[in-house]
């Protein structure tokens, strides 16, 4: 069986050593030797020795301690071994593991490196980067978080009066002589020089298998959703037109303010170390928004939907798109996009979650078929 927090085996075979390592990386959980596939008992030969022998196989080849259990169903013995969430990054023959889900994962590259500053009380966007200065940005990007920031009152116009560098220093995206991660992807004109995929792409569909055409929309993330939203209000959308009395009316297939929340809480909570961009696929009938991302520990996906609780995979970015008014600190994004989409007569969204993907599916107004029923 596989799950989060549990994994049965028949036997011991050593090779299991990584997923007590996985299970010290991740949330914690429980290896359960002589269960079979359904969960019963098959019983363990030899059960007493490994009793003896796994606690000390587990703290030469991984450096720590588990629980190593000796238990007793219908008369057949089993083992079972609980393992601790670590505060430190845990290896096994100069590997590292994670449990995700019910898979047992080895960790490279970015994934790897992202483990290591958690476990050190640091995030992927807070990571600090060498040889690039604020004199190296475009100033635009400033100067619309400027008017964002003073609009939404989140920030008064003494508190930004300053230098662009003084402006980075306020949102904390300085640490030292470096600039942070989250600051290239804030407010950088190429943001991808440090970040592969950290972009948008935009297609619209025939069917699953024929695009017709494509976009994709890159530069700083600040301004990344007013970029997105327009291009696909101004060529993907089709605004149907009618009056109430001399005021003109914009009928479009889908609330701009709902899609306008799913494409930030995309681009604020998405795991910008896996290179893969932000998916936004539109079909006549329907819109799905594809996201790369990693869940918060000891959250099940139907959990995140049912919370509502704010816990930001790229923190620091997530602060400064409060500071501008962009988003909220409330986590309420799921729950306002149900309404909006209720109250304009369109059926709730449907999530999909995984420990590594986010995707939103929203059933739109068909444009196609009303500008028919018109004509």
């Amino acid at each position: 069986m596989k799950n989060q927090n549990i994994e049965w085996k028949e036997t011991w075979l050593d090779d299991y050593l990584k997923w007590i390592c996985g299970f010290a990386n991740a949330q914690g959980g429980c290896l359960e030797i002589g269960r079979g596939d359904s969960g019963e008992v098959i019983g363990l030969s030899g059960a007493k020795k490994l009793l003896e022998e796994l606690p000390n196989k587990i703290r030469a080849a991984l450096g720590i301690i588990a629980d190593v259990n000796l238990c007793v169903e219908n008369g057949r013995e089993y083992i079972v071994i609980n393992v601790s969430a670590h505060s430190n990054a845990i290896s096994y023959r100069g590997k590292y593991y994670y449990r995700s889900g019910g898979t047992n994962q080895e960790l490279t590259g970015y994934a790897l490196d992202e483990l290591i500053l958690r476990k050190y009380g640091r995030t992927w966007d807070s990571s600090p980067v060498p040889h690039v200065k604020a004199k190296d940005f475009y100033h635009d990007s400033f100067e619309m978080f400027r008017k964002k920031a003073i609009t939404s009152k989140r920030l008064t116009p003494d508190d930004v009066a300053g230098s662009d560098e003084e402006l980075l220093q306020a949102l904390k995206l300085i640490e030292g002589r470096y600039l942070l991660k989250a600051a290239l992807l804030l407010f950088h004109q190429d943001p991808e020089q440090w970040c592969l995929g950290s972009y948008v792409k935009i297609g619209y569909f025939k069917n699953d298998a024929e695009l017709l055409y494509q976009d994709e929309i890159g530069g700083p993330l600040i301004s990344i959703a007013d970029r997105v939203m327009d291009t696909i209000y101004m060529k993907y959308f089709k605004g149907l037109i009618h009056y109430e009395g001399i005021q003109r009316v914009d009928n479009y297939p889908m609330p701009r303010g709902v899609l306008r929340e799913a494409v930030l809480n995309a681009v604020v909570h998405r795991d910008y170390s896996t290179g893969n961009p932000i998916h936004i696929k539109i079909f006549d009938d329907q819109v799905i928004i594809y996201n790369s991302c990693s869940l918060p520990a000891n959250t099940a996906g139907e959990a995140l939907l049912l919370t509502g609780r704010s816990n930001p995979h790229n923190p620091v970015i997530a602060n400064a798109f409060f500071r501008s008014g962009q988003i909220e600190a409330w986590g309420r994004g799921i729950e306002k996009m149900k309404s909006g989409c209720k109250a304009d007569g369109l059926p709730e969204p449907e999530f999909d979650i995984t420990p590594e993907m986010f995707s939103i599916r929203f059933h739109i107004r068909d444009n196609n078929k009303l500008m028919e029923e018109m004509l």
